[in-house]
């Protein structure tokens, strides 16, 4: 049992998935107070953790940390996953920022929903061990999922945590954590799919062109590779066509009306165009625009108005489609 009469607070890494929730769960049934704490950036949102803590009445810190995230991401100490997904240095940088917020307001231990060997790459036992002595909180990270295959934590030995009614789970098999969430009365949350896109070869092919032709780059340029196609011309000429609706929206939600160019045809249904940063020549413009016809439902075999908005000028141009295939081996 715990010996302190002290309450102890608790503050947990949330990703909104099962395992977070339970690891919480866990350690409330002891009485312990717990907390949350998420990170958002452009290649993962806080979504899933704002739905879990609704669902559980646990507190939510939502930390948002582009800027330290990139510096890591461009060089990670531990190299990548299978794409661009730096897990263990990403893991490494949560905790530290998860223990500034530990020391401003006086937690007791930080905590995961990790679960040993659940993950070929970021839970092993030398992964987990890693982790935490790089980020500045060894003895203070506590896998309430795992601990009883893990070594003792400073927590458990000072009888903040009663070791006795923490878990023992290991292995990629989802069952125990099922059947723990029946009996806790946990019924709604996700399937145990990764939310972040480092580790989609899609979009991390778009984030090496952008990272291998630019120096700087803002938020929202981040979060435009995310939608439509994208077309890379040259060093410095790059297109983006929309596909959808949604892509079309996204795109004009975060394009730089500064820099940027939007082309859309003025009668007929079809794409959002994008040159971003456009400093480009009118030759490059005109070929956007047939790209912006091409890709649309308007005639493929006469011109169309198309509408050309940059930063100090809104024009008409006429452009014939270009048929897809012949700029297919420009895409990204």
């Amino acid at each position: 049992m715990i010996q302190s009469t002290k309450k102890i607070k608790a503050l947990g890494l949330c990703s909104g998935g099962l395992d977070s929730i339970l690891s919480a769960l866990v350690l409330r049934e002891q009485g312990i107070d717990v907390e949350w704490i998420t990170f958002e950036t452009p290649f993962f949102s806080p979504e899933k953790a704002e739905k879990a803590s609704g669902m559980t009445g646990i507190p939510l810190h939502i930390c948002e940390i582009t800027d330290a995230y990139l510096k890591m991401l461009k060089n990670p100490s531990c190299g990548y996953g299978k794409n661009m997904n730096p897990c263990l240095d990403c893991h490494t940088l949560m905790f530290r920022f998860a223990g500034e917020r530990l020391r401003a307001e006086k937690f007791n231990f930080l905590f995961s929903g990790e679960v040993l060997g659940q993950r070929p790459m970021s839970q092993t036992r030398p992964s987990l061990r890693h982790v935490e002595k790089h980020s500045g909180f060894e003895g203070y990270i506590l896998r309430p999922l795992s601990a009883k295959k893990l070594t003792e934590t400073i927590p458990e030995r000072e009888g903040l945590v009663d070791r006795n009614r923490l878990l023992d789970f290991s292995g990629r098999s989802r069952k125990p954590q099922i059947k723990l969430a029946k009996k806790l009365g946990v019924t709604d949350y996700p399937a145990p799919a990764g939310g972040c896109l480092l580790t989609d070869k899609g979009y991390t092919i778009r984030l090496k062109d952008l990272f291998a032709h630019q120096d700087d780059y803002l938020k929202n340029e981040l979060h435009l590779l995310k939608y439509g196609r994208h077309f890379r011309f040259n060093n410095a000429e790059k297109v983006i066509v929309g596909r959808t609706k949604e892509d079309n929206e996204k795109i004009l939600k975060y394009h730089n009306s500064a820099t940027d160019t939007v082309l859309r045809l003025e009668h007929y249904p079809g794409p959002i165009v994008l040159i971003p940063d456009c400093q480009c020549k009118n030759d490059t413009i005109m070929l956007a625009a047939s790209m912006c016809a091409g890709y649309s439902k308007a005639p493929q075999d006469k011109p169309v108005n198309v509408e050309v908005v940059s930063s100090d000028k809104t024009e008409t141009v006429q452009a014939t489609g270009v048929p897809p295939a012949e700029v297919k081996k420009f895409i990204l």
